[in-house]
């Protein structure tokens, strides 16, 4: 593909039809598919491009298709019209054996009847494919692949797919880039480009700065059918993808504490910095982005978002039951701080920080990566300023289950931690978390009602990992 080339394609009438008993069994299967346990009922197709010809020995469409699922009831909430995701099809004759785990079926009828469809992320050429499109800045269909102009994208680059994720793919080119394409797919602005972007204008060094993005242009007769309470986004465009440095020789900020733990050592200065760190992302991000003052009414919404989870979680999780006074005055307490006139900023935020989130390098600079957000959360959600505090909930939440999930357990491991994470904070943000002991205890009380609802739902025996945490935060109120 030559420099910002623009090509047209056509989709083979029938396409999606020939694939949809094939999808049908293959997608439920996928890690990142959202709506396990209910089954699909069928596809919209929103969007197909050709990238490669189906009829050469190496065909390759790129599919978003929206899976049709029934509707999980939620106290009277609309239903939901069904995800959109984002697939990359490889077509061939035949799978030779290394793609055989990529195998989606064979396609009886149709315009690719005979043929093999696989998922082609596991495959050299197409991930080859998708960097040169994206070092061309290549238009394809209603594809776009852009790219800062000030960085460089070297080709030959050899690609290999990330296994170890759950809700999204990336595929990390040589020793130099790491492109995290996005499965579940909404129209309008990521936060997973937008806040690095931002970042970047900011030299925030926190955050690797994308160095180029994939979006899909798509009309609103496209995609008719949005999520509940994103129709107002109908026609913006879908970010597919970003590629950004990849971070050599980091260290996972999970797995690096696990590690830390079975060896008895100590994190306090590594939580410390990490810290540091989050304070910093927080300070560039209130710079780049607009701050919001939330006075009573605000807060007021913000508390009754929280009793309303947390009525839900305990008709969901019978073990909330005997905790649901104590864990409800953590929330009326901060309602009442706002009834008096208490105020509070918010401002952008990670939405999603967790010691996973997290990249420590040989030399032990931390980095913060994932700006998703929670991905169940809509979009809008996910981009509203929230207090900063938030994140810092979702830091100590973590560094108790990593803790927790030490055998036997180790509690005063993750009270260290959490005082030394919230010391380093203090120390590049001039605020500790800690003199504003109601706002962080509604945070981390609401993020642990959170975790117990999934524990039950996904992993009972780690269910007595966030009961611990309820236990603390309803009875007492102490923090750190």
């Amino acid at each position: 593909m030559s420099e910002a080339v623009t090509r047209t394609v056509t989709t083979p009438p029938g396409l999606l039809a020939s694939l949809d008993p094939l999808l049908r069994e293959w997608l439920p299967r996928q890690r990142w598919f959202a709506g396990k346990g209910r089954p699909v009922t069928g596809f919209t197709l929103v969007e197909a491009t050709e990238l490669l010809p189906a009829t050469s020995k190496l065909g390759l469409y790129h599919l978003l298709v929206r899976a049709h699922q029934p509707a999980v009831p939620s106290h009277g909430a609309p239903g939901h019209p069904g995800d959109c995701y984002q697939l990359l099809i490889g077509v061939r004759e035949a799978l030779p054996p290394r793609l055989a785990p990529a195998l989606i079926g064979h396609v009886p009828t149709g315009p690719l009847a005979g043929r093999t469809v696989y998922d082609a992320l596991h495959d050299t050429r197409p991930s080859e494919l998708l960097l040169e499109a994206l070092r061309t800045r290549a238009r394809v269909g209603r594809l776009r692949f852009e790219r800062d102009a000030g960085q460089d994208i070297r080709s030959g680059l050899v690609p290999r797919v990330v296994t170890a994720e759950q809700s999204n793919s990336s595929i990390v080119y040589g020793d130099t880039f790491i492109l995290k394409l996005l499965r579940r797919i909404v129209p309008g602005v990521n936060p997973d480009l937008e806040l690095p972007l931002a970042l970047a204008r900011e030299d925030c060094s926190r955050v690797p700065a994308p160095t180029a993005w994939i979006v899909a242009d798509i009309s609103p007769t496209a995609d008719p059918v949005v999520p509940s309470g994103a129709a107002d986004l109908a026609g913006q465009p879908y970010v597919l993808g970003v590629l950004q440095p990849f971070l050599q020789g980091a260290s996972d900020g999970w797995e690096l504490a696990l590690r830390e733990l079975a060896k008895g050592e100590d994190f306090g200065a590594a939580a410390r910095a990490l810290g540091r760190a989050t304070a910093e992302v927080h300070t560039a991000l209130a710079r780049a982005l607009p701050t919001v003052t939330l006075g009573h009414m605000q807060l007021q919404l913000m508390v009754d978002g929280m009793i309303e989870r947390l009525d839900a979680a305990v008709q969901a999780v019978a073990a909330l039951r005997p905790y649901a006074d104590g864990l409800r005055s953590a929330f009326t307490a901060l309602g009442d701080l706002a009834a008096e006139g208490r105020t509070w900023t918010a401002q952008r935020v990670h939405g999603d920080l967790h010691l996973g989130q997290c990249l420590r390098s040989p030399s032990g600079e931390w980095w913060l990566i994932d700006f998703e957000g929670e991905p169940a959360r809509p979009l809008a959600e996910r981009r509203m300023p929230q207090p900063a505090v938030r994140d810092v909930a979702g830091m100590l939440r973590s560094f108790d289950y990593a803790a927790r999930s030490a055998d036997p357990p180790q509690p005063d491991w993750a009270e260290t931690c959490r005082s030394a994470y919230c010391a380093g904070y203090a120390e590049a943000s001039g605020r500790d978390p800690r003199t504003d002991p109601v706002l962080l205890r509604a945070y981390e009380t609401d993020k642990a009602i959170y975790e117990v609802v999934y524990e039950a739902r996904h992993r009972p025996d780690w269910l007595p990992v966030p009961l611990a945490a309820i236990d603390r935060l309803a009875s007492t109120g102490h923090l750190t």
